[in-house]
């Protein structure tokens, strides 16, 4: 029965010949044309740098370690990594990577499939969407062209180039296998939109171009879904569209100038819409709403169903914080969302996070060197507990003993905080402080003086 099926499958589906393959000129099908052009823009990033090394809390006690008479250990340890890179603009030098390619690098090396090895300078990053920009210094430079990504479709060809494994300019091609994923624990992403792809892509392809068939660049491979580390036909990258709106923010100003909307979000499930008696299930729904925040004052309320931003339809909760986090402080963001199945618009002007932060010194001594502002979007606790963000913390000052940018303060002294003003009422004229803080999925008790 089996050779029966293979058999008509053979006949269904005969193998194309040589005859059929070349063409009137005897011309062979080949994208050796497409990958000598493309090729040179491409390059491998090798960095260096120094990160804290992690050692046994018992090894820090000054007592354990002159009773055992313990040598010193070494407080930093030094680490190299190996990625990938495209040139985006020759006359400038800009080249695009991946964050986490450069995130702990001292020195950077770019090396060009014609041999150059240039040293380069980090113009900026940002890992909320996993891209960096650097630039180096040189002629000659071969850039690529930008592709508008909204335009890929699914089945499209694509074709991936970079350094997986050390091994320089490796090509692998494949077609487009899905638009505008999300991928879990993606080196601490938090704006997806991802292009999958079955181009072979391994470690080392990181920051690496993928290409369409007319040479244009299309994504930044960043990731794999593995088991085993390997490729297994499941590769992701950052699309475009994305990378350009962050290249852009990096090179006129450093960084992303990104603001805030005072929003939480969801997905709208199926059984949500029939709880909210609405005969949708597409839209963002608004769980939370910062007070005094943008979206406070545009009129937003918990329950609106986010509908549209800026004339683009926002079908789930990703796609909403796509299209605020891709915005510039300063911005004016038209919003549609329907409310009690009314369809309304409303206007909000994108804020800068920085304002209302409270810094130490109008605090605690015990605060030396951190920052505090409004627990909002920022943190993925937002919505889930009620408290004070820690936005920044100096290295080596006081606070840094126990706090990290991104705990939140839950309560001081048993007493529960939910805004910056009851943490200041809760925190002024106390010499001790018990603190709560929640830091990822935990939580611990902090005593200080």
């Amino acid at each position: 029965m089996i050779r029966s099926i293979l058999a008509l499958c053979l006949v269904a589906l005969p193998l194309a010949t040589p005859a059929q393959i070349v063409d009137e000129e005897g011309n062979v099908p080949t994208l050796a044309p497409l990958v000598e052009r493309v090729s040179p823009a491409v390059v491998n990033i090798a960095t260096s740098g120094t990160v804290e090394a992690e050692s046994n809390p018992l090894l820090n006690d000054p007592f354990f370690r002159r009773f055992f008479d313990v040598p010193e250990e070494p407080r930093q340890r030094e680490v190299q990594s190996l990625g990938s890179g495209v040139v985006v603009d020759a006359g400038e030098g800009y080249v695009l990577t991946n964050h986490h390619v450069i995130a702990r690098a001292d020195e950077i090396t770019v090396a060009f499939n014609d041999g150059r090895e240039l040293s380069a300078e980090i113009v900026g990053s940002d890992p909320e969407t996993d891209i960096a920009v650097l630039q180096v210094d040189s002629d000659n430079l071969t850039a690529l062209p930008l592709a508008d990504s909204d335009e890929l479709r699914v089945g499209d060809y694509t074709m991936a180039i970079g350094n997986p494994f050390g091994l320089d300019h490796t090509v692998t091609t494949g077609i487009v296998s899905g638009l505008d994923r999300t991928l879990p624990g993606n080196n601490g992403a938090r704006l997806q939109s991802f292009i999958q792809t079955d181009a072979s892509i391994n470690p080392g392809n990181s920051g690496g171009a993928l290409v369409n068939l007319k040479g244009e660049l299309v994504g930044i491979n960043t990731a794999i879904l593995s088991r085993s580390g390997g490729n297994i036909g499941i590769g992701f990258a950052v699309p475009m569209n994305m990378a350009r709106e962050v290249m852009n923010q990096i090179i006129e100003y450093g960084e992303v100038q990104r603001g805030i909307l005072g929003v939480r979000v969801q997905d709208l499930t199926k059984e949500m819409a029939e709880a909210f008696d609405i005969e949708r299930n597409d839209g963002a729904l608004i769980a939370q709403v910062t007070p005094n925040s943008p979206a406070a004052e545009a009129g937003l309320e918990a329950g609106d169903i986010v509908t549209g931003v800026n004339g683009t339809a926002i079908p789930d909760a990703n796609a909403m914080a796509n299209a605020i986090g891709l915005l510039k402080i300063g911005d004016e963001v038209d919003i549609t969302y329907v409310r009690d199945g009314e369809e309304r618009t409303t206007t909000a002007t994108v804020a800068d996070p920085q304002k209302g932060q409270m810094t130490a010194d109008a605090l605690h001594p015990a605060f030396a060197g951190a920052t505090f502002s409004e627990l909002d979007e920022r943190s993925p606790l937002f919505g889930k507990v009620e408290g004070v963000l820690v936005t920044d913390v100096s290295e080596g000052s006081r606070a840094a003993e126990y706090l990290q940018p991104g705990d939140v303060i839950t309560s001081v002294n048993r007493q529960a905080v939910d805004s910056m003003a009851t943490f200041r009422s809760r925190v002024e004229g106390s010499e001790r402080l018990l603190l709560n803080i929640r830091r990822d999925n935990g939580a611990f008790f902090v005593l200080v003086r």
